[in-house]
């Protein structure tokens, strides 16, 4: 990256165009990618070709990595080995997070 990015708020995370099921980009630099979405889809393992990092942003959830469940709440810190199946199985209605990717594909 060439320059440091704006500092973004929850709030205006909030604005990015996310839709139900899918995150919208906050920034991207190289093999570094920061996403956000309000609304994760629920019941629905997934995997990834990249490591991934979830910070909860607000409310509370169960987050399942493999046969793991944890419940989760704001401030958490959260992690998705790639290729390995992990999704969000019940959350409040402001849940949201800070998804972040990063590393090579693998």
């Amino acid at each position: 990256m060439d320059r440091t990015p704006s500092p973004l708020s929850l709030a205006a995370a909030r604005q990015l165009p996310w839709k139900l099921g899918q995150s919208a980009e906050a920034f991207r630099d190289g093999d570094l990618e920061v996403r956000f979405t309000g609304r994760p889809v629920t019941d629905q393992l997934h995997t990834h070709e990249r490591d991934e990092l979830y910070i909860v942003a607000s409310g509370t959830g169960t987050f399942r990595v493999g046969d793991k469940v944890n419940q989760v709440g704001a401030g958490d810190l959260l992690f998705a080995a790639a290729h390995e199946p992990h999704g969000f199985t019940e959350h409040s209605p402001d849940f949201a997070i800070w998804i972040v990717f990063y590393g090579p594909l693998k």
